[in-house]
């Protein structure tokens, strides 16, 4: 008979939840685990026992919020016109990140630094990218996006356009006279998708 778990999933994921948000209000630096346990009506032993400390509890809101918004970009699939994948691509991109705007720090704030993590956290939040790569790879080679510059340097640009547009949204930094932020965002990756092709 094997041993019964002092701690659930239950909890671990109520820790998790619990720390994005912190890590969202004030920043990595900034996490108590004392805080956290009050917070989630547990433990410091039983954040320890889950995560092993601090550095194991921020791996692990690094690598759940990579595994969403992967998840996300994954499920926009391919299909026959790979152009348009790529603005389904850039909507995912937004919608992961309004759906999760604690993960969206986690992911791609000041905290998240790709020399503090491990090299397998480091390539599961590199491999969300490739779906976009694939689908600029699609588009050069079905001829509607040029051969030059490289597929990887238009892919970048790309993802930086909207993570841009996103980091406005979020930061409710967007002009109240630009209008709905959802038709903003898909008009701009849309006219960016354009402006690219040949």
């Amino acid at each position: 008979m094997g041993r019964k778990r002092l701690h659930d999933d239950a909890l671990r994921e109520r820790l998790l939840s619990r720390a994005a948000a912190a890590v969202f209000a004030r920043g990595a630096d900034s996490l108590s685990l004392r805080a956290l346990a009050a917070d989630a009506g547990t433990s410091t032993a039983a954040v320890y026992s889950l995560f092993g400390g601090k550095p194991g509890l921020l791996a692990a809101l690094y690598a759940q919020a990579f595994r969403r918004f992967g998840d996300r970009q994954a499920a926009v699939g391919a299909s026959d016109d790979p152009v348009e994948d790529i603005v389904r691509l850039g909507l995912a991109y937004r919608e992961s990140a309004v759906a999760d705007p604690h993960g969206y720090r986690v992911m791609f704030g000041d905290d998240a630094r790709p020399a503090s993590l491990s090299a397998k956290r480091t390539e599961e939040g590199a491999a969300t990218f490739l779906p976009l790569l694939d689908a600029v790879r699609r588009s050069v080679e079905a001829g509607r996006l040029p051969r030059r510059p490289e597929p990887e340097a238009i892919a970048a640009a790309l993802w930086a356009n909207v993570h841009g547009l996103v980091s406005l949204e979020l930061g409710e930094l967007l002009p109240p006279q630009a209008g709905d932020p959802a038709e903003i965002f898909e008009t701009a990756v849309r006219a960016t998708v354009a402006g690219w092709s040949t």
